[in-house]
């Protein structure tokens, strides 16, 4: 079963490994010291930021990460990405990763973007859609979005994550059902 807690300090050692995992070293392009993971994680952690950093569990085992967070939030890339696409007042955006190769490419990371999806909508009762732009080049990606019920409705130029990317986003987006989505 797929559930996830807010990620905390003492998950960092852990979350340092997985960013310095090939696979998402890859996409992230993040740096993996304790010193940079505390700069980066520790205000969401602490309260000091208002993006969400949830440690995702299957049968209670760490296997992931998914930051979520309000566009409105950061104006900067609020910005960037409405000057490229429609964002509606009330979007939310995610960002993931599966820590342990092993468990990659297995099916986890849609379960994973499925799940947090499908909470978004009671969790944050004011979302209006959630947009996920993710770099053209990371297939297996857009390909988990896409099976977590996730459509592509635009075409981006974005700044990347990795310099060695160029510019070209495909843009995800999911709306808000508009009938209650069931529980249990």
């Amino acid at each position: 079963m797929i559930t996830w807690r807010r990620l905390a300090e003492p998950d960092f050692p852990r979350l340092g490994q997985w960013l310095a995992q090939p696979h998402v070293a890859r996409w992230w392009n993040h740096e993996t010291s304790p010193e940079a993971v505390e700069r980066d994680f520790g205000p969401a952690v602490r309260g000091e930021e208002p993006a969400e950093d949830l440690l995702v569990l299957l049968d209670g085992e760490p296997i992931g990460l998914v930051q979520r967070c309000r566009l409105a939030d950061y104006p900067d890339y609020l910005a960037e990405l409405a000057a490229e696409v429609e964002v509606p007042d009330g979007a939310v955006t995610i960002d993931y990763l599966i820590g342990d190769p092993g468990l990659a490419g297995r099916g986890h990371g849609t379960r994973m973007i499925h799940a947090v999806v499908e909470a978004t909508w009671t969790d944050h009762p004011d979302t209006t859609a959630i947009i996920v732009p993710v770099q053209a080049a990371n297939r297996a990606s857009w390909r988990a979005l896409e099976k977590a019920g996730l459509h592509r409705f635009a075409e981006a130029s974005l700044e990347p994550d990795n310099p060695v990317d160029d510019r070209t986003h495909f843009v995800y987006r999911a709306n808000r059902p508009s009938h209650p989505t069931p529980t249990g």
